[in-house]
């Protein structure tokens, strides 16, 4: 094992054992690990940059993402597979996220010039949502129910969508970079590369989300009905529940990713399949929602591995910022977090049932996460080694991360925390 890794699980482990006291203190988990993984990775910054630029970190991090998509769609509540909010949602999916991507790609050529070949690759690495950074504030009562089944339901979804746009965005930027660098006698035969790649990404776009659906809608209903008539006629215990509960991220993202001939996006497939396996289960029920003992396990697993990803970023924050960071970075990191965010998504939801206050709310509080890092590490592992354009992704991605951690992770939850206490208190 990696020393690296051994140190990792360490921290992570420590943390474990307190956190319950430091949450209490109002410190939150993200904050507290990213700090850890870069005190813990300062004796060795070189040494965790190769481990980080390999492709083993990516695919890690990858299956950590679907799990964590999964869980996401565990707590939509509501009907269907937008949770009741399928206006809203495909609101905030077809229109603010595009017009969030192209706003961004824009201010980062104004902003990081010498970045302009992988302008699009960064607005696609810092717009998606992610709820990871944000449990704590998801879990108050001054945020309302819709907008948190808004913005989960969003985060499911956006991931997936992004993907391929990411995808063909990166196959050029890294053909022309390369192009640019290599000899006068293959500079064509790498641009016909890239435009072969561009095109292979572009065509497969629409059906791999497709795919992605009909994989998850297939596994989620199929195990959701299994698992009920199971477990009513006495077959299913919760513990077995609790098992197929968490295999069954691994198994859609692992049916998408090793079954080339589905061609499914693996985000996509295991969001999904959370949804289409939650309206299976609960089929019937008075109370919509799966019980907490069939949870437990896939919850603590998912707090687990988010907890590591936030220690990596300690130690990957250290590596983007050994260098100094030009204050342009972190200017583009602030309006990304939410200028870029809150117009679209205010616009988006104009003339729907989406009220003014959850309109502003749905757009400040759109928490970035392992969604990015993923994207970044993808782009940092398949940008040619030590280019400018590498270390320009991976700095504008851990500071917008760790900025979101900041906002959506200490200081809106201190915020929404102090309504609830003065709501508390006052008199009836």
């Amino acid at each position: 094992m990696p020393p690296l890794v051994l140190i990792g699980l360490a921290a992570v482990a420590v943390w474990s054992l307190v956190s319950h006291r430091f949450e209490r203190w109002g410190i939150a988990g993200p904050a507290a690990l990213i700090v850890l993984g870069a005190l813990t990775t300062v004796w060795n910054v070189p040494a965790f940059a190769a481990a980080i630029d390999t492709e083993v970190s990516s695919r890690v991090v990858e299956l950590i993402l679907a799990i964590l998509l999964f869980t996401d769609a565990m707590e939509v509540r509501g009907r269907g597979l937008f949770g009741g909010e399928r206006n809203a949602t495909l609101r905030l999916l077809l229109i603010a996220l595009p017009l969030s991507i192209m706003l961004a790609a824009l201010i980062s050529v104004f902003l990081v010039p010498d970045a302009l070949l992988v302008a699009l690759v960064i607005a696609c690495v810092v717009m998606p949502i992610d709820l990871a950074p944000a449990a704590r504030m998801l879990r108050l009562g001054s945020l309302p129910p819709r907008v948190r089944s808004i913005l989960t339901i969003e985060g499911g979804y956006n991931d997936g969508l992004v993907a391929p746009f990411f995808g063909m965005s990166l196959a050029v930027s890294v053909a022309i970079i390369k192009a640019i660098e290599a000899q006068p006698g293959d500079q064509n035969r790498i641009l016909d590369q890239g435009a072969e790649d561009f095109a292979r990404v572009f065509a497969n776009a629409a059906p791999s989300i497709l795919a992605a659906i009909a994989v998850g809608i297939t596994l989620g209903t199929c195990l959701g009905l299994a698992v009920r008539h199971l477990h009513r006629v006495g077959w299913a215990s919760d513990a077995g529940i609790r098992l197929v509960t968490m295999l069954l991220p691994l198994i859609a993202f692992g049916t998408a990713a090793v079954i080339p001939e589905i061609n499914a996006n693996g985000f996509v497939a295991a969001f999904v399949t959370g949804l289409a396996y939650r309206i299976m289960r609960t089929r019937g029920m008075e109370v919509r929602s799966i019980p907490h003992t069939e949870l437990r396990f896939i919850d603590e697993v998912g707090v687990l591995t988010t907890n590591f990803v936030w220690f990596m970023l300690g130690g990957t924050m250290l590596v983007a910022f050994s260098g100094g960071v030009e204050w342009t970075l972190i200017v583009f990191a602030l309006l990304a977090l939410t200028l870029l965010r809150i117009g679209p998504a205010y616009l988006s939801l104009l003339r729907s049932t989406v009220g003014r206050r959850d309109r502003l709310l749905i757009g400040a509080l759109g928490p970035r996460g392992t969604a990015s890092i993923v994207f970044a590490l993808l782009a940092y592992n398949a940008l040619p080694s030590g280019s400018t354009e590498a270390d320009y992704v991976l700095v504008i991605a851990v500071a917008t991360v760790v900025g979101s951690v900041l906002i959506h992770g200490v200081v809106a939850p201190a915020v929404l925390g102090e309504i609830d206490r003065r709501r508390g208190s006052a008199p009836n």
